[in-house]
């Protein structure tokens, strides 16, 4: 297995649009999504099929094993890569990852230390105020030293770290606004005046002089390809003309022009410390409330405290993307445990689900290859968080590991279900808000 990450430097404007059923305002999204990266791939690895690269293409061959295969390339969604530094914007190389549903900030002046007045998570608290039968508002707990105002509210955000500052991740979009063109007498027709959301492709940054200067956008994503010979001919031909790429809507008329390199890197760290650290914060907290509260008279799997902690395994489902999830047939955007063990291929009649947070959307697309809409999709939004606890840890360590590398849910290969366990981020309190 390896895994290629992406650099996409935008070269003129995006447009990516997220039409909603109903709407009739084509939003642009604020990233780029797999399945966008996934169908410019492929589109131009068809093109090419003639040439230097033809055994990509040649009698289905290496293209079938990237994109129509049981275990294909799954292509992840590209995040912007420019976060505000200081007072100023800049790329950076840090890992971009997606805050929880349970991370809050300040009503008053949200994000980030020290613009903001920091964000912290709710997660573990919530969780043993619910078993101690304590209402649990992190308003409540009162204003924290400078920070007057003790009221928070749910904060969602692209996020990166650097040593221990967090900073937010955004692109900025604007409208461009065209005239229709008549056929006949190829002048602007009357009356046809529209608008396109579009991402910006650049921003203004300070250079060493003290003077503003354009930056392009840079947006970073990654591909899992299952096969390690497949991974170096993918990068070796995305390498070999990075600048013939065009991503999103309008291209014929000069949007979505980027540039993309690519380069093998390791694969992600190891789930095993993420979950020894999530386990060891859960259970400290746990006693925190307990000194606090007195023992309850049962823990969340009815045991005693002593039993949870020596027999009971506790880890989250963080989704990294959109998902599209399916239970008996339905939508749904809770994952079950009978799910869970469905994604993973593994029986454990001690797993069990205590919390979910999770909110749901609808996306759509156009798939070039067929010339027509995709179906409109239910889907369960990045940043959904889900609380489980096992008996068994050694079997779900490498199905955990697993489902990072290929997601959960429907269409993953297209950047959907993208999955982290034990994001750190639940391991920050109020009192260490960053």
């Amino acid at each position: 297995m390896k895994r290629i990450e992406l650099t996409i430097t935008a070269l003129s404007p995006l447009a990516i649009g997220k039409q909603k059923p109903g709407d009739s305002i084509n939003e642009v999204e604020q990233y780029i999504p797999g399945s966008v990266l996934r169908g410019a791939i492929a589109k131009h690895i068809l093109h090419r099929a003639g040439m230097e690269l033809e055994n990509l293409a040649a009698n289905g061959g290496d293209f079938a094993l990237l994109f129509l295969e049981d275990n294909p390339a799954i292509f992840q969604n590209a995040y912007p890569a420019v976060a505000k530094v200081g007072s100023k914007l800049q790329v950076v190389d840090n890992t971009i990852k997606v805050l929880p549903a349970t991370a809050v900030s300040s009503k008053a002046n949200p994000g980030f230390l020290p613009k903001g007045h920091g964000v912290f998570d709710t997660l573990i608290d919530s969780f043993c105020a619910q078993q101690f039968n304590h209402p649990y508002d992190p308003s409540s707990l009162g204003a924290l030293e400078d920070r007057v105002d003790p009221r928070v509210e749910a904060y969602s955000s692209l996020y990166s770290k650097h040593d221990k500052q967090y900073y937010s991740h955004a692109a900025t979009s604007r409208l461009l606004t065209r005239v229709g063109i008549n056929r006949y007498r190829a002048t602007s027709s009357d009356d046809i005046l529209y608008s396109i959301e579009v991402l910006n492709e650049a921003f203004f940054q300070e250079n060493e002089d003290k003077n503003l200067e354009w930056k392009n956008y840079v947006y970073r994503g990654y591909i899992n390809v299952p096969n390690n010979s497949l991974a170096k001919k993918i990068t070796a031909f995305i390498k070999d003309k990075p600048e013939v790429f065009r991503l999103g809507g309008s291209v014929s008329r000069g949007l979505g022009k980027v540039e993309i390199t690519a380069k093998e890197i390791p694969l992600a760290d190891s789930i095993y410390s993420r979950i020894d650290a999530f386990n060891q914060a859960f259970h400290k907290r746990w006693q925190d409330w307990s000194g606090a509260f007195g023992n309850v008279s049962s823990s969340p799997v009815g045991d005693d405290l002593r039993s949870v902690k020596d027999h009971r395994t506790f880890f989250t489902l963080n989704l990294h993307s959109d998902a599209i999830l399916t239970e008996d047939w339905q939508r749904t955007t809770v994952i079950s445990p009978e799910m869970l063990k469905g994604f993973a291929v593994v029986e454990d009649s001690s797993l069990q689900l205590h919390t979910a947070y999770s909110s749901y959307s609808y996306r759509s697309g156009w798939n070039s290859a067929w010339g027509l809409m995709k179906d409109v999709e239910l889907v369960t939004n990045k940043g959904s968080v889900y609380l489980f606890s096992t008996e068994n840890r050694q079997v779900w360590e490498n199905a955990l590991s697993n489902l990072e590398w290929r997601g959960v849910g429907d269409r993953t290969s297209e950047g959907f279900g993208q999955v982290e366990i034990c994001n750190e981020f639940h391991q920050i309190f109020r009192k260490d808000a960053v």
